[in-house]
């Protein structure tokens, strides 16, 4: 049930309304034999329009919307009557979803507040009917505007998760069980790796009524800017994260190395990663004595701050807190 409910991309066939053909029509009744241009304007096309919805957090709802067709405006018609606007399409989608063409890769629209509209795709325009040309040289035009065409393209919609901290590590870190330790999520501990699929979101109750939002996202193995494992699948969810929480298991084998790991790869994927603020937890600190806590600190980078925790006991999980409170709000 996790994999399927939570759908974070999808591709789709979007086409936005053409616009209504202007009216080549002449002014006729049974008063009036020969009268003048009276054609009127074409109707819009039908936009697509994204808009921002805090309840959704996944894009599971379009998963089965292949082609998204907007209506066409209508056509003008006589004494000036101009063709009504094609009915636009309203897609509601998660905070932090961002929009891309799928052949050239542009960025077209980023979604980030409740109730945020961005026409994604524009409908053409109406075409002018023939009264529009009428001109002291030219009483009786007898053409008028075809209306423009819409817009089409395969779309792809990309859910990046909004959270203030993302917890990065490789697979069996901890990362779950520090989650629902400190939160009142419930993500999926299990010992095999990639327990966690997909993103699992949990508020951290702090001091005084405040409060802040922690991902636990899938497990980094080496090679995931290239694509392995969940790769770039995983990846995209860390751009949003103020605070990159790096859980390093106490029974890791080179804990240093383990953290270069994971730094490489965030930068490979995008350098402007390590622009944002890190903290490292060492997990399963209940393992340890004093003396390899001792050495283990002196392996850790010095510019990088650092702290011991255990979510068996519950060591250290009020000062990584306050820790993360600190980073969120400097200043």
């Amino acid at each position: 049930m996790e994999k399927s409910n939570f759908v974070d991309q999808i591709k789709v066939f979007c086409r936005s309304g053409h616009g209504g053909a202007g009216s080549r029509h002449f002014l006729r009744n049974k008063l009036t034999a020969k009268g003048g241009p009276d054609g009127g304007d074409g109707g819009r096309g039908a936009h697509i329009i994204l808009k921002g919805n805090a309840q959704l957090w996944t894009l599971l709802h379009l998963r089965y919307h292949k082609n998204i067709l907007a209506e066409n405006g209508e056509h003008g018609g006589g004494n000036h009557c101009t063709g009504r606007n094609g009915k636009d399409i309203i897609i509601e989608v998660p905070l932090g979803t961002i929009a891309k063409d799928e052949e050239t890769g542009a960025l077209e629209a980023e979604i980030l507040e409740d109730g945020q509209e961005i026409i994604w795709l524009k409908g053409g325009r109406g075409g002018l009917g023939n009264s529009n040309f009428k001109s002291a040289t030219n009483q009786a035009p007898d053409y008028a505007q075809p209306g423009e065409p819409g817009v089409e393209g395969i779309k792809v919609l990309e859910l990046k998760v909004f959270a203030d901290v993302g917890l990065v590590g490789f697979p069996n870190a901890g990362k779950s069980t520090l989650l629902s330790r400190i939160t009142a999520a419930k993500p999926k501990i299990a010992d095999y790796a990639f327990t966690t699929l997909v993103p699992q979101l949990g508020m951290v109750e702090y001091r005084e009524g405040k409060s802040f939002c922690v991902a636990d996202l899938p497990g980094i193995i080496e090679g995931a800017a290239e694509g392995k494992g969940l790769g770039h699948r995983f990846l995209r969810h860390i751009d949003r994260n103020s605070v990159l929480l790096f859980v390093i298991p106490a029974d890791s084998k080179d804990h240093k190395k383990e953290f270069q790991i994971l730094r490489s790869e965030l930068e490979q994927y995008n350098p402007e990663m390590l622009q944002k603020d890190f903290l490292i937890a060492i997990s399963k600190a209940d393992m340890l004595d004093d003396e390899l806590k001792g050495a283990i600190s002196k392996e850790m980078p010095k510019n990088v701050p650092h702290l011991f925790i255990s979510s068996l006991t519950g060591e250290g999980l009020q000062a990584l807190k306050d820790a993360l409170w600190k980073l969120l709000n400097a200043t």
